[in-house]
């Protein structure tokens, strides 16, 4: 199956339906001819949008990334880059956890020199800031779109109310509004991007470049059997504790299940139950390595053989 490209919400740019992410892997797990070869065989399959963030290995990811996009000389315009900004790389009480305005405007050209680029194509806000009136971080995300160092602006893991809050500010000021928001979504994570959002869709159009479609690697069943090392669990304690909760295992066996039945991996199977949401502009994979983007891309011809009946089969598995 080719790789589809979906319309970022209500915007005019289009994303591959499954899009390649450089958060834990990149400058922890992955040098730069690994992450040369990963991004370079999922560019290859048709994946357009790489995303980012200041904070991922503090800035170090960026570095990478931007490194390799110099070597793979693609054509600028034949592919995306996102970056995140709010938990900061250098300690201080304006540079730390916060999308107040200097923070912001002394974030981007910092960020863009490490990326080697003259503008990202979406920056996100990386989290909400409840210190911060909304207004102020509207103002200067719109400001940094209209200065052409970034082309459009959204949010990542921002309540639906602050979403729609920073919406209006920037239509009642003619300003460069929100478009896209980045969650989780998984089928451990659901109630946000099927619930929470759902107005948000039509009243806004609001796009989606969802994250973490395979729970950080708990519906592969890698944890079954324990914590190998190397994995996200070993580097992240919140995945270790959810690894060990037999509830969560008795899931993940029953969706292998499903998945062998399609004849399919279980991590194509939950990267395409994510895809197949129509409110999903793109899904973000992950790799640590080449053999597992190649897998992740085996989701798009899952994809067309998972009719309503199993994704609501599976839905039900993880109510």
């Amino acid at each position: 199956m080719e790789m589809e490209y979906r319309r970022m919400g209500g915007t005019g740019l289009k994303l591959s339906v499954l899009s390649f992410g450089s958060w834990v892997t990149f400058a922890n797990q992955l040098d730069l001819e690994a992450g040369m070869e990963c991004m370079q065989v999922a560019y290859e399959a048709g994946v357009n949008f790489f995303d980012n963030a200041e904070a991922y290995a503090a800035g170090k990811s960026e570095e990478l990334m931007g490194e390799a996009l110099r070597r793979l000389g693609w054509p600028r315009s034949s592919y995306v880059v996102s970056t995140k900004f709010y938990w900061g790389i250098h300690d201080g009480p304006n540079t730390k956890n916060t999308l107040n305005r200097k923070y912001l405007m002394e974030a981007i050209d910092p960020s863009l020199e490490r990326l080697g680029l003259d503008h990202v194509d979406i920056v996100f806000c990386h989290r909400p800031d409840p210190e911060t009136p909304v207004e102020e971080t509207v103002w200067a995300m719109s400001e940094i779109v209209s200065s052409g160092r970034a082309l459009y602006w959204g949010t990542s893991e921002w309540p639906a109310e602050r979403i729609r809050e920073a919406w209006e500010v920037a239509e009642r000021h003619h300003l460069h509004k929100p478009v896209v928001e980045q969650p989780e979504y998984n089928l451990f994570r659901r109630e946000r991007v099927e619930d929470e959002y759902r107005d948000l869709y039509s009243d806004m159009g609001l796009g989606l470049t969802t994250w973490s479609p395979l729970a950080s690697g708990l519906l592969t069943g890698k944890y079954l059997d324990g914590i190998p090392a190397g994995s996200r669990a070993e580097l992240l304690d919140f995945v270790a504790e959810r690894a060990r909760d037999e509830e969560t295992q008795n899931r993940v066996r029953r969706f292998i299940e499903i998945a062998e039945s399609l004849d399919c991996t279980p991590a194509q199977l939950a990267i395409a139950w994510c895809a197949t949401n129509p409110d999903v502009s793109t899904v973000i994979t992950g790799a640590s390595r080449v053999e597992q983007v190649r897998e992740n891309l085996g989701a798009l011809e899952v994809m067309g053989r998972l009719d309503e009946e199993t994704r609501n089969r599976i839905a039900e598995l993880f109510a």
